[in-house]
């Protein structure tokens, strides 16, 4: 395979995607600058003291490490400056965050959680950087509003996620199919390694936190029996593989199949993780690649959120897989 790099993969597809402007080129350049640039933070954290917990906690709840501030940072400091922008959203904003005058402002929306799965860096555990990217609606001028923001994740222009591990991954999608590229050190070039990805109909694994199980409700628990006892189209009984990484557990179902599963229950009825910066750009990836994404109950990218940082439950992966759930929960009353 030709060390093909992501800007010239835009290129080449530039025809038939038409979100590949130079605004959006540019956009997607910087970034990836910040991506590498957290990579290299990761990368050296353990020697850097820049482990561990802030002490502070953010608009989620949720304790922030110190590599989460970091990596907010870092991206809020250079995508303001990209000069495509107008908006931003952040796990860790309570707030939208708009482009400050003094910045060139654009017509995208950039929606990110900046260190998905940061409490893992402690014990070296996979990390990412989950991204979505919307267009503010035609004819809005001015200020950008909450209302223009708030989109349902059909209307992504494109979405992803880059994966700190063994190897850094940029894998995103511009509605043109799934494609991974690999972050080679020596030239500091994402190149493509996983062109058209795709999700198997149907998988072996099941990805969930079974010791949240007494707080399911009553389809949830009769979705991980099913799973507990249903058979891989080779006849072989389901593995349970669960990370507690959002954007590892997803990647691993991206390559092999099979589903990710966070059950509402009764501590968060709504669900926990966040659908503008988690759920709908996965769910993105997910239906390009040939999967499907949802909520027990409805599509996930036909949901429009209601504020900034809502919640929702999320059954991700292998359309077969995802449709046994829906099937289980439809018997019951919503």
């Amino acid at each position: 395979m030709a060390d093909i790099t992501v800007t010239e993969h835009l290129l080449l597809h530039q025809k038939r995607s038409p979100q590949a402007t130079g605004q959006f080129t540019g956009l997607l350049y910087d970034l990836i600058l910040s991506g590498k640039t957290i990579s290299r933070r990761i990368n050296k954290a353990g020697l850097l003291d820049i482990l561990g917990g802030t002490g502070e906690v953010n608009v989620q709840g949720e304790n922030v490490q110190k590599m989460d501030s970091i990596a907010n940072r870092i991206l809020l400091y250079r995508m303001e400056r990209c000069g495509a922008l107008c908006a931003m959203g952040s796990e860790e904003e309570p707030e939208l965050v708009r482009v400050r005058p003094e910045f060139p402002r654009g017509d995208y929306i950039l929606i990110f959680d900046p260190l998905d799965g940061s409490s893992n860096i402690d014990v070296n555990i996979n990390v990412g950087t989950i991204f979505s990217i919307l267009r503010r609606p035609a004819g809005c001028t001015g200020e950008v509003s909450l209302g223009e923001v708030l989109q349902p994740g059909m209307q992504q222009v494109a979405a992803g996620y880059i994966l700190y591990g063994p190897s850094t991954m940029l894998v995103f999608s511009t509605g043109q199919g799934v494609h991974g590229f690999t972050l080679d050190p020596g030239v500091g070039e994402f190149l493509l390694s996983h062109p058209d990805m795709r999700i198997p109909e149907q998988g072996h694994i099941y990805s969930v936190n079974e010791g949240n199980r007494n707080n399911w409700d009553e389809p949830a628990r009769e979705a991980v029996e099913w799973f507990h006892t249903c058979k891989s189209p080779e006849g072989k009984d389901y593995s349970a593989r669960y990370v507690g990484s959002l954007v590892a557990d997803f990647h691993r179902t991206l390559l092999y199949g099979g589903i990710y599963l966070y059950p509402p229950d009764k501590n968060k009825p709504n669900g926990k993780l966040r659908m503008m910066c988690e759920a709908a750009p996965l769910a993105f990836l997910a239906e390009q690649a040939g999967g499907k994404a949802s909520d027990g109950r409805r599509r996930i990218l036909e949901r429009r959120p209601e504020t900034l940082h809502a919640r929702t439950p999320l059954f991700i992966g292998s359309a077969r897989d995802v449709e046994a759930v829906e099937a289980i929960y439809a018997r019951y009353p919503a």
